[in-house]
Formats: C-alpha cells, structure tokens, sequence
C-alpha cells in the first residue's frame, strides 16, 4: 500500500498524482495561494483537505 493513501499531509508529487494533475500545477497553485501548504520540519507539504477543497473534490 501506498503510504500517502491515506496522508493527511503530502508532498507535491503525491498531492498532483491524488488529483490527476502535472507537478507544475500544483506548483502553481502553491505559488499563487489557491492551494495551501504547510512547513513540517525542512518539508512543505500540502494538507489533504485543502488540496482537495481547491480542487472541488469531496473528502
């Protein structure tokens, strides 16, 4: 099993895979504040709930 299954955080490879999208997508969203990110040690990650709240997407 896929250990970002079931991730409340994740990277932004995983969080562009989770909703179909390229990496430069959330990249993007990243950058112009459509998609939150939060600092867990020397990471940024994407909280779960958030991404797919960006995305239209019911968790």
């Amino acid at each position: 099993m896929n250990k970002s299954a079931n991730s409340l955080a994740l990277t932004m490879k995983d969080a562009a895979k989770l909703v179909g999208v390229d990496y430069r997508t959330i990249k993007l969203g990243i950058e112009s504040g459509t998609i939150p990110t939060v600092q867990l040690g020397p990471r940024r990650m994407i909280p779960r709930a958030g991404l797919l709240r960006a995305f239209g997407v019911d968790a």
